[in-house]
């Protein structure tokens, strides 16, 4: 087996972006998995936490609880993927469905970057957003509950 090993620093430095501690890719037969932060006994070591690019600049902490139970919800938006959420096409636009604001089946809520691919999220009903789980630039899960639509 050959090994790419620019997918191996893409599939790293993707890692480190997110915050996550393993990736597998697969195309065809082949199949790469990059691993970080694994201690001897398989246990996760413990996770450093995202630091903003400048230390300097003040953080707000998101404090707020959710408003409902999301898990069972009818309306939870879901991540399909692993990747970064972003709330705007671009840092100076407009969220694309704040809270409060009304969507229509189809609307787009949010980007997941992944692999620097933008994929758009959209809203499976239609309705107003009660909720907004995710913070701006925030790394996500496969099935974390990013918003809900009442």
């Amino acid at each position: 087996m050959k090994i790419d090993s620019k997918a191996i620093k893409e599939l790293a430095e993707l890692l480190n972006e997110t915050g996550l501690n393993e990736i597998e890719v697969a195309e065809g037969e082949q199949m790469i998995r990059v691993n970080k932060g694994m201690i001897a006994n398989g246990a996760s070591a413990p996770s450093v936490p995202n630091m903003p690019s400048d230390p300097t600049v003040p953080q707000n902490a998101n404090t707020a609880l959710p408003d409902a139970t999301t898990s069972d919800h009818p309306g939870t938006v879901t991540s399909p993927m692993v990747g970064t959420a972003y709330s705007s096409p671009e840092p100076s636009a407009p969220n694309f469905a704040p809270k409060g604001s009304q969507v229509n089946e189809g609307d787009t809520l949010l980007i997941i970057e992944a692999m620097k691919v933008m994929n758009p999220i959209k809203a499976h009903k239609g309705g107003t957003v009660t909720q907004v789980l995710f913070e701006n630039g925030q790394p996500v899960e496969f099935g974390d509950a990013l918003m809900v639509i009442e």
